[in-house]
């Protein structure tokens, strides 16, 4: 049973910058890909971010490419997102993580096994 627990979430202008992090604990933190997802207010809950259990691949939705960067330590079981030129990216960001052993779309949030509680980023301008 793997705990995920986000942190960093706040209150940012318009064009300004986050970083959210999340601490892993109850799991070998290395056999986990790693995703940010986000819901926004009347919306399903969207893929971000996403970055391999070894660290070697990332992936980004449209959206987010270019302006956010996802990372993880193994030895420290975190994973951050690190979140530049804000806009409209209001919504509660969660943490999530997958086995590596799935082979399905690391994009589809039905493939992760573990969630965290969310944290809140708003964007005002």
């Amino acid at each position: 049973q793997v705990q995920l627990v986000e942190s960093g979430g706040g209150l940012v202008q318009a064009g300004g910058s986050l970083r959210l992090s999340c601490a892993a604990s109850g799991g070998t933190f290395s056999m986990y890909d790693m995703g940010w997802f986000r819901q926004a207010p009347g919306k399903e809950r969207e893929f971000v971010a996403a970055i391999s259990s070894s660290g070697g691949s990332t992936y980004y939705a449209d959206s987010v490419k270019g302006r956010f960067i996802i990372s993880r330590d193994n030895a420290r079981m975190t994973v951050g997102l690190e979140m530049n030129t804000l806009a409209e990216d209001t919504a509660v960001y969660y943490c999530a993580a997958r086995g590596n052993w799935r082979r399905g779309s690391i994009r589809s949030r039905y493939q992760y096994d573990y969630w965290g509680q969310g944290t809140q980023v708003t964007v005002f301008s």
